[in-house]
């Protein structure tokens, strides 16, 4: 770890530098990586309620959910040939995060962007040519693997490029591209549906060539960090390309802690074994725990399923693909009310209030669902004003996630690692994220079959527990400089038992009081 200064007081040290357009440009570019992660959570929930799509390739749930009226609402979509063709896609991120990691460590992270990119849209073109399922699951794969290799490295650069003070906003951007994947796949599913034809779905499925092309071309022309270019030994151009990033000439102090970070992680032989060491226990529970609970939220049950779950209420098609454009539209504002506040309001005031938004949200919801269509899941054509009020109720459910667990998720662990396990530790996160994913999205339908309305219980009960995990273990990390975290750890009532000032003995200074540093 990095000896990075003595503070006399509070937030702790604050490099030289600002907010240039620079940095915000490349910040711009690289977190559109999102847009491919969240065009494939919106088209993938779309087609699968696309009349044409189900009678091709899943003709069984086409029956049941179109010939057979008896069946129960909550099982009509239950089948398990459909469930892999969505959930496919994770256990590739989960196998390409693992590679991802080491060509992040050793190429820098434009590349691990680039072979993302270049991934996706193979995928993308194999799933809009399919002819059997065994093309859609093969494309889902390719997609997978461009998930996974930009999943694990946009959120590092984006933490790495950011001045402390803006990098909560600027790391969110990840998540904001998300949210306008999955509210753009929800737009050009609603149209592509109405195709004569029964085509439109090639349109949906081939549709993510282009957030794959953006990702592509963009990373040919980013920079690489400053923190990864003195990892690969080149120093001076590190130098030089902090100062452009900062936009003024002396960053000697903050260069110098990033060149000791990088000297302390070339010991490292093995970052993963030394990820097990003591004193990176915090870090390696938060980079577990973190996006295990994120899939637990339910999230991804609304939306990938979104049309699918507006259907089973008792919206038509097209109604259920209009409610999913309005989820889609309130998780695209909520998140920029993230952007904003994020590095006014801390971590930890995001996290609380949107768990508790959530937990209420998922009660009231499970109590409508419940009471039209008990436990037999039969019931009548939905009033309308029942369905307003199911439909208000998931938007302020996404709106509580949307400004705390989704960019949040994705932005604490991966300002909270030191260099030399970070990329190692971020592979842990995405591969953690895409192993909780699959599982959810593998058993979603089967658990709405079996658990009914009880589902939305289940996933309240996760969110509670979160919310508590949050509050006793989560430390804030707004504004600290992410080569000097260890001090929130070190300070921190329970963590502070594995992280000692042997481990890091330039790094114990007191972060309550007014600044004076001065570099050792």
């Amino acid at each position: 770890m990095p000896a990075v200064g003595i503070a006399t007081g509070g937030g702790g040290k604050e490099y030289a530098g600002k907010l240039t357009s620079y940095v915000l440009v490349t910040c711009i570019i690289a977190a559109m990586g999102g847009l491919i992660f969240g065009y494939d959570i919106g088209i993938s929930g779309g087609v699968t309620s696309m009349d044409s799509f189900l009678r091709k390739f899943f003709p069984s749930v086409y029956r049941k959910k179109e010939l057979d009226k008896s069946t129960n609402q909550y099982c009509q979509y239950d089948s398990q040939t459909l469930t892999m063709f969505t959930s496919s896609l994770y256990l590739a991120a989960l196998m390409a995060s693992i590679a991802a990691a080491t060509v992040t460590r050793k190429f820098g992270r434009k590349w691990s962007m680039l072979f993302g990119g270049l991934l996706f849209c193979a995928g993308a073109i194999i799933n809009a040519a399919a002819k059997a399922v065994w093309m859609l699951i093969l494309g889902r794969i390719f997609l997978g693997f461009g998930i996974g290799f930009s999943n694990q490295s946009v959120p590092l650069y984006l933490s790495e490029m950011a001045p402390s003070k803006f990098r909560g906003a600027l790391n969110i951007g990840f998540q904001l591209s998300i949210t306008i994947g999955i509210l753009a796949a929800n737009l050009l599913n609603y149209f592509f549906a109405k195709i004569k034809g029964g085509w439109g779905w090639r349109l949906s499925l081939g549709g993510a060539i282009v957030p794959a092309l953006i990702i592509t071309v963009g990373s040919l022309i980013l920079p690489d960090t400053p923190n990864s270019m003195i990892e690969r030994g080149q120093n001076e151009k590190a130098k030089a390309q902090l100062r452009r990033i900062r936009g003024v000439e002396d960053v000697s102090e903050e260069y110098n802690d990033l060149v000791v970070a990088s000297d302390e992680s070339k010991k490292i032989e093995d970052p993963w074994r030394n990820l097990l060491q003591r004193k990176y226990r915090p870090q390696l529970c938060m980079a577990i725990l973190i996006p295990f609970f994120q899939q637990l939220t339910g999230i991804n049950v609304i939306m990938f399923y979104a049309p699918v779950l507006f259907n089973t209420i008792g919206f038509g098609d097209d109604a259920s693909l209009i409610s999913a454009v309005i989820t889609g539209t309130v998780n695209v504002a909520a998140t920029c009310v993230s952007m904003y506040g994020v590095d006014k309001w801390g971590r930890r005031k995001l996290f609380l209030e949107g768990g508790t938004q959530m937990l209420i949200c998922q009660i009231v919801v499970a109590a409508c669902i419940g009471a039209k269509f008990g436990l037999n899941g039969n019931a009548d054509n939905l009033p309308k004003w029942y369905a307003i009020v199911v439909v208000i109720f998931i938007c302020t459910y996404v709106a509580g996630f949307a400004w705390s667990w989704g960019p949040l998720g994705w932005l604490v662990p991966s300002e909270i690692f030191p260099l030399e396990i970070r990329s190692a530790a971020q592979s842990v996160n995405v591969s953690v994220n895409m192993i909780f994913t699959f599982i959810v999205a593998q058993v979603f339908l089967t658990m709405l079959c079996h658990l009914k309305f009880g589902l939305f219980l289940f996933f309240a009960f996760f969110v509670f527990v979160m919310s508590v995990f949050v509050y006793f273990f989560l430390p804030e990390t707004k504004g600290i400089p992410i080569e000097e975290m260890s001090r929130v750890w070190k300070q921190h009532w329970y963590w502070k038992r594995f992280v000692t000032d042997e481990d890091y003995p330039n790094d114990g200074y007191e972060m309550s009081k007014p600044t004076t540093v001065k570099t050792v």
